[in-house]
């Protein structure tokens, strides 16, 4: 009688760890993982690493990244911008080094901002972003246009002439010299 005891509770407690494992070891993916790029541009390597929202059916532009307004350009901690060497962005010196990157869109004209601050999060509990423009290192303008194909993910892509924001159906550039 005590065998079948200890038998019936050892299953018992088999079972229920075996259930446990299954139910804590399934993650539901995040909603904006983390990514990145890296490439040489200007004889400098350029690295972003960015949280990738989704558009999920939403407006983005003008919706739920409003214009006019800075923006942490992308989800979760602020996108970081580094540099190995420096940089001429609109005929500015970007200075060697890792910066948070926000943007101020507009519907055809966008303010880029590289800002000396890093390692908080995008925005403040009231929904304002967390950039302090005491510490914008560089604001740049440059202009938007539509992409070439539709972007379900927000992704910024490297190129021999700098880099672009790519998200929904719009294309940011920006040049690097």
């Amino acid at each position: 009688m005590r065998k079948l005891f200890k038998l019936k509770s050892l299953s018992l407690f088999a079972i229920a760890f075996l259930v446990s494992a299954v139910a804590f070891g399934q993650k539901k993916p995040m909603a904006s993982p983390r990514d990145s790029v890296s490439g040489t541009v200007a004889g400098s390597t350029i690295k972003i690493s960015y949280g990738s929202p989704s558009v999920k059916g939403r407006k983005i532009w003008g919706g739920l990244v409003p214009y006019d307004q800075i923006w942490r350009t992308g989800a979760n901690p602020a996108t970081i911008f580094e540099t190995s060497k420096d940089i001429k962005i609109g005929g500015k010196t970007l200075p060697a080094g890792k910066y948070s990157l926000y943007t101020k869109p507009g519907e055809k004209e966008w303010k880029v901002i590289f800002n000396s601050q890093t390692g908080q999060w995008g925005i403040k509990m009231d929904g304002s972003t967390t950039d302090d423009a005491s510490k914008d290192v560089l604001v740049a303008n440059t202009t938007s246009m539509k992409s070439e194909a539709f972007n379900e993910r927000m992704t910024f892509k490297i190129t021999k002439n700098g880099f672009v924001l790519l998200w929904e159906n719009l294309a940011v550039p920006v040049t690097i010299k």
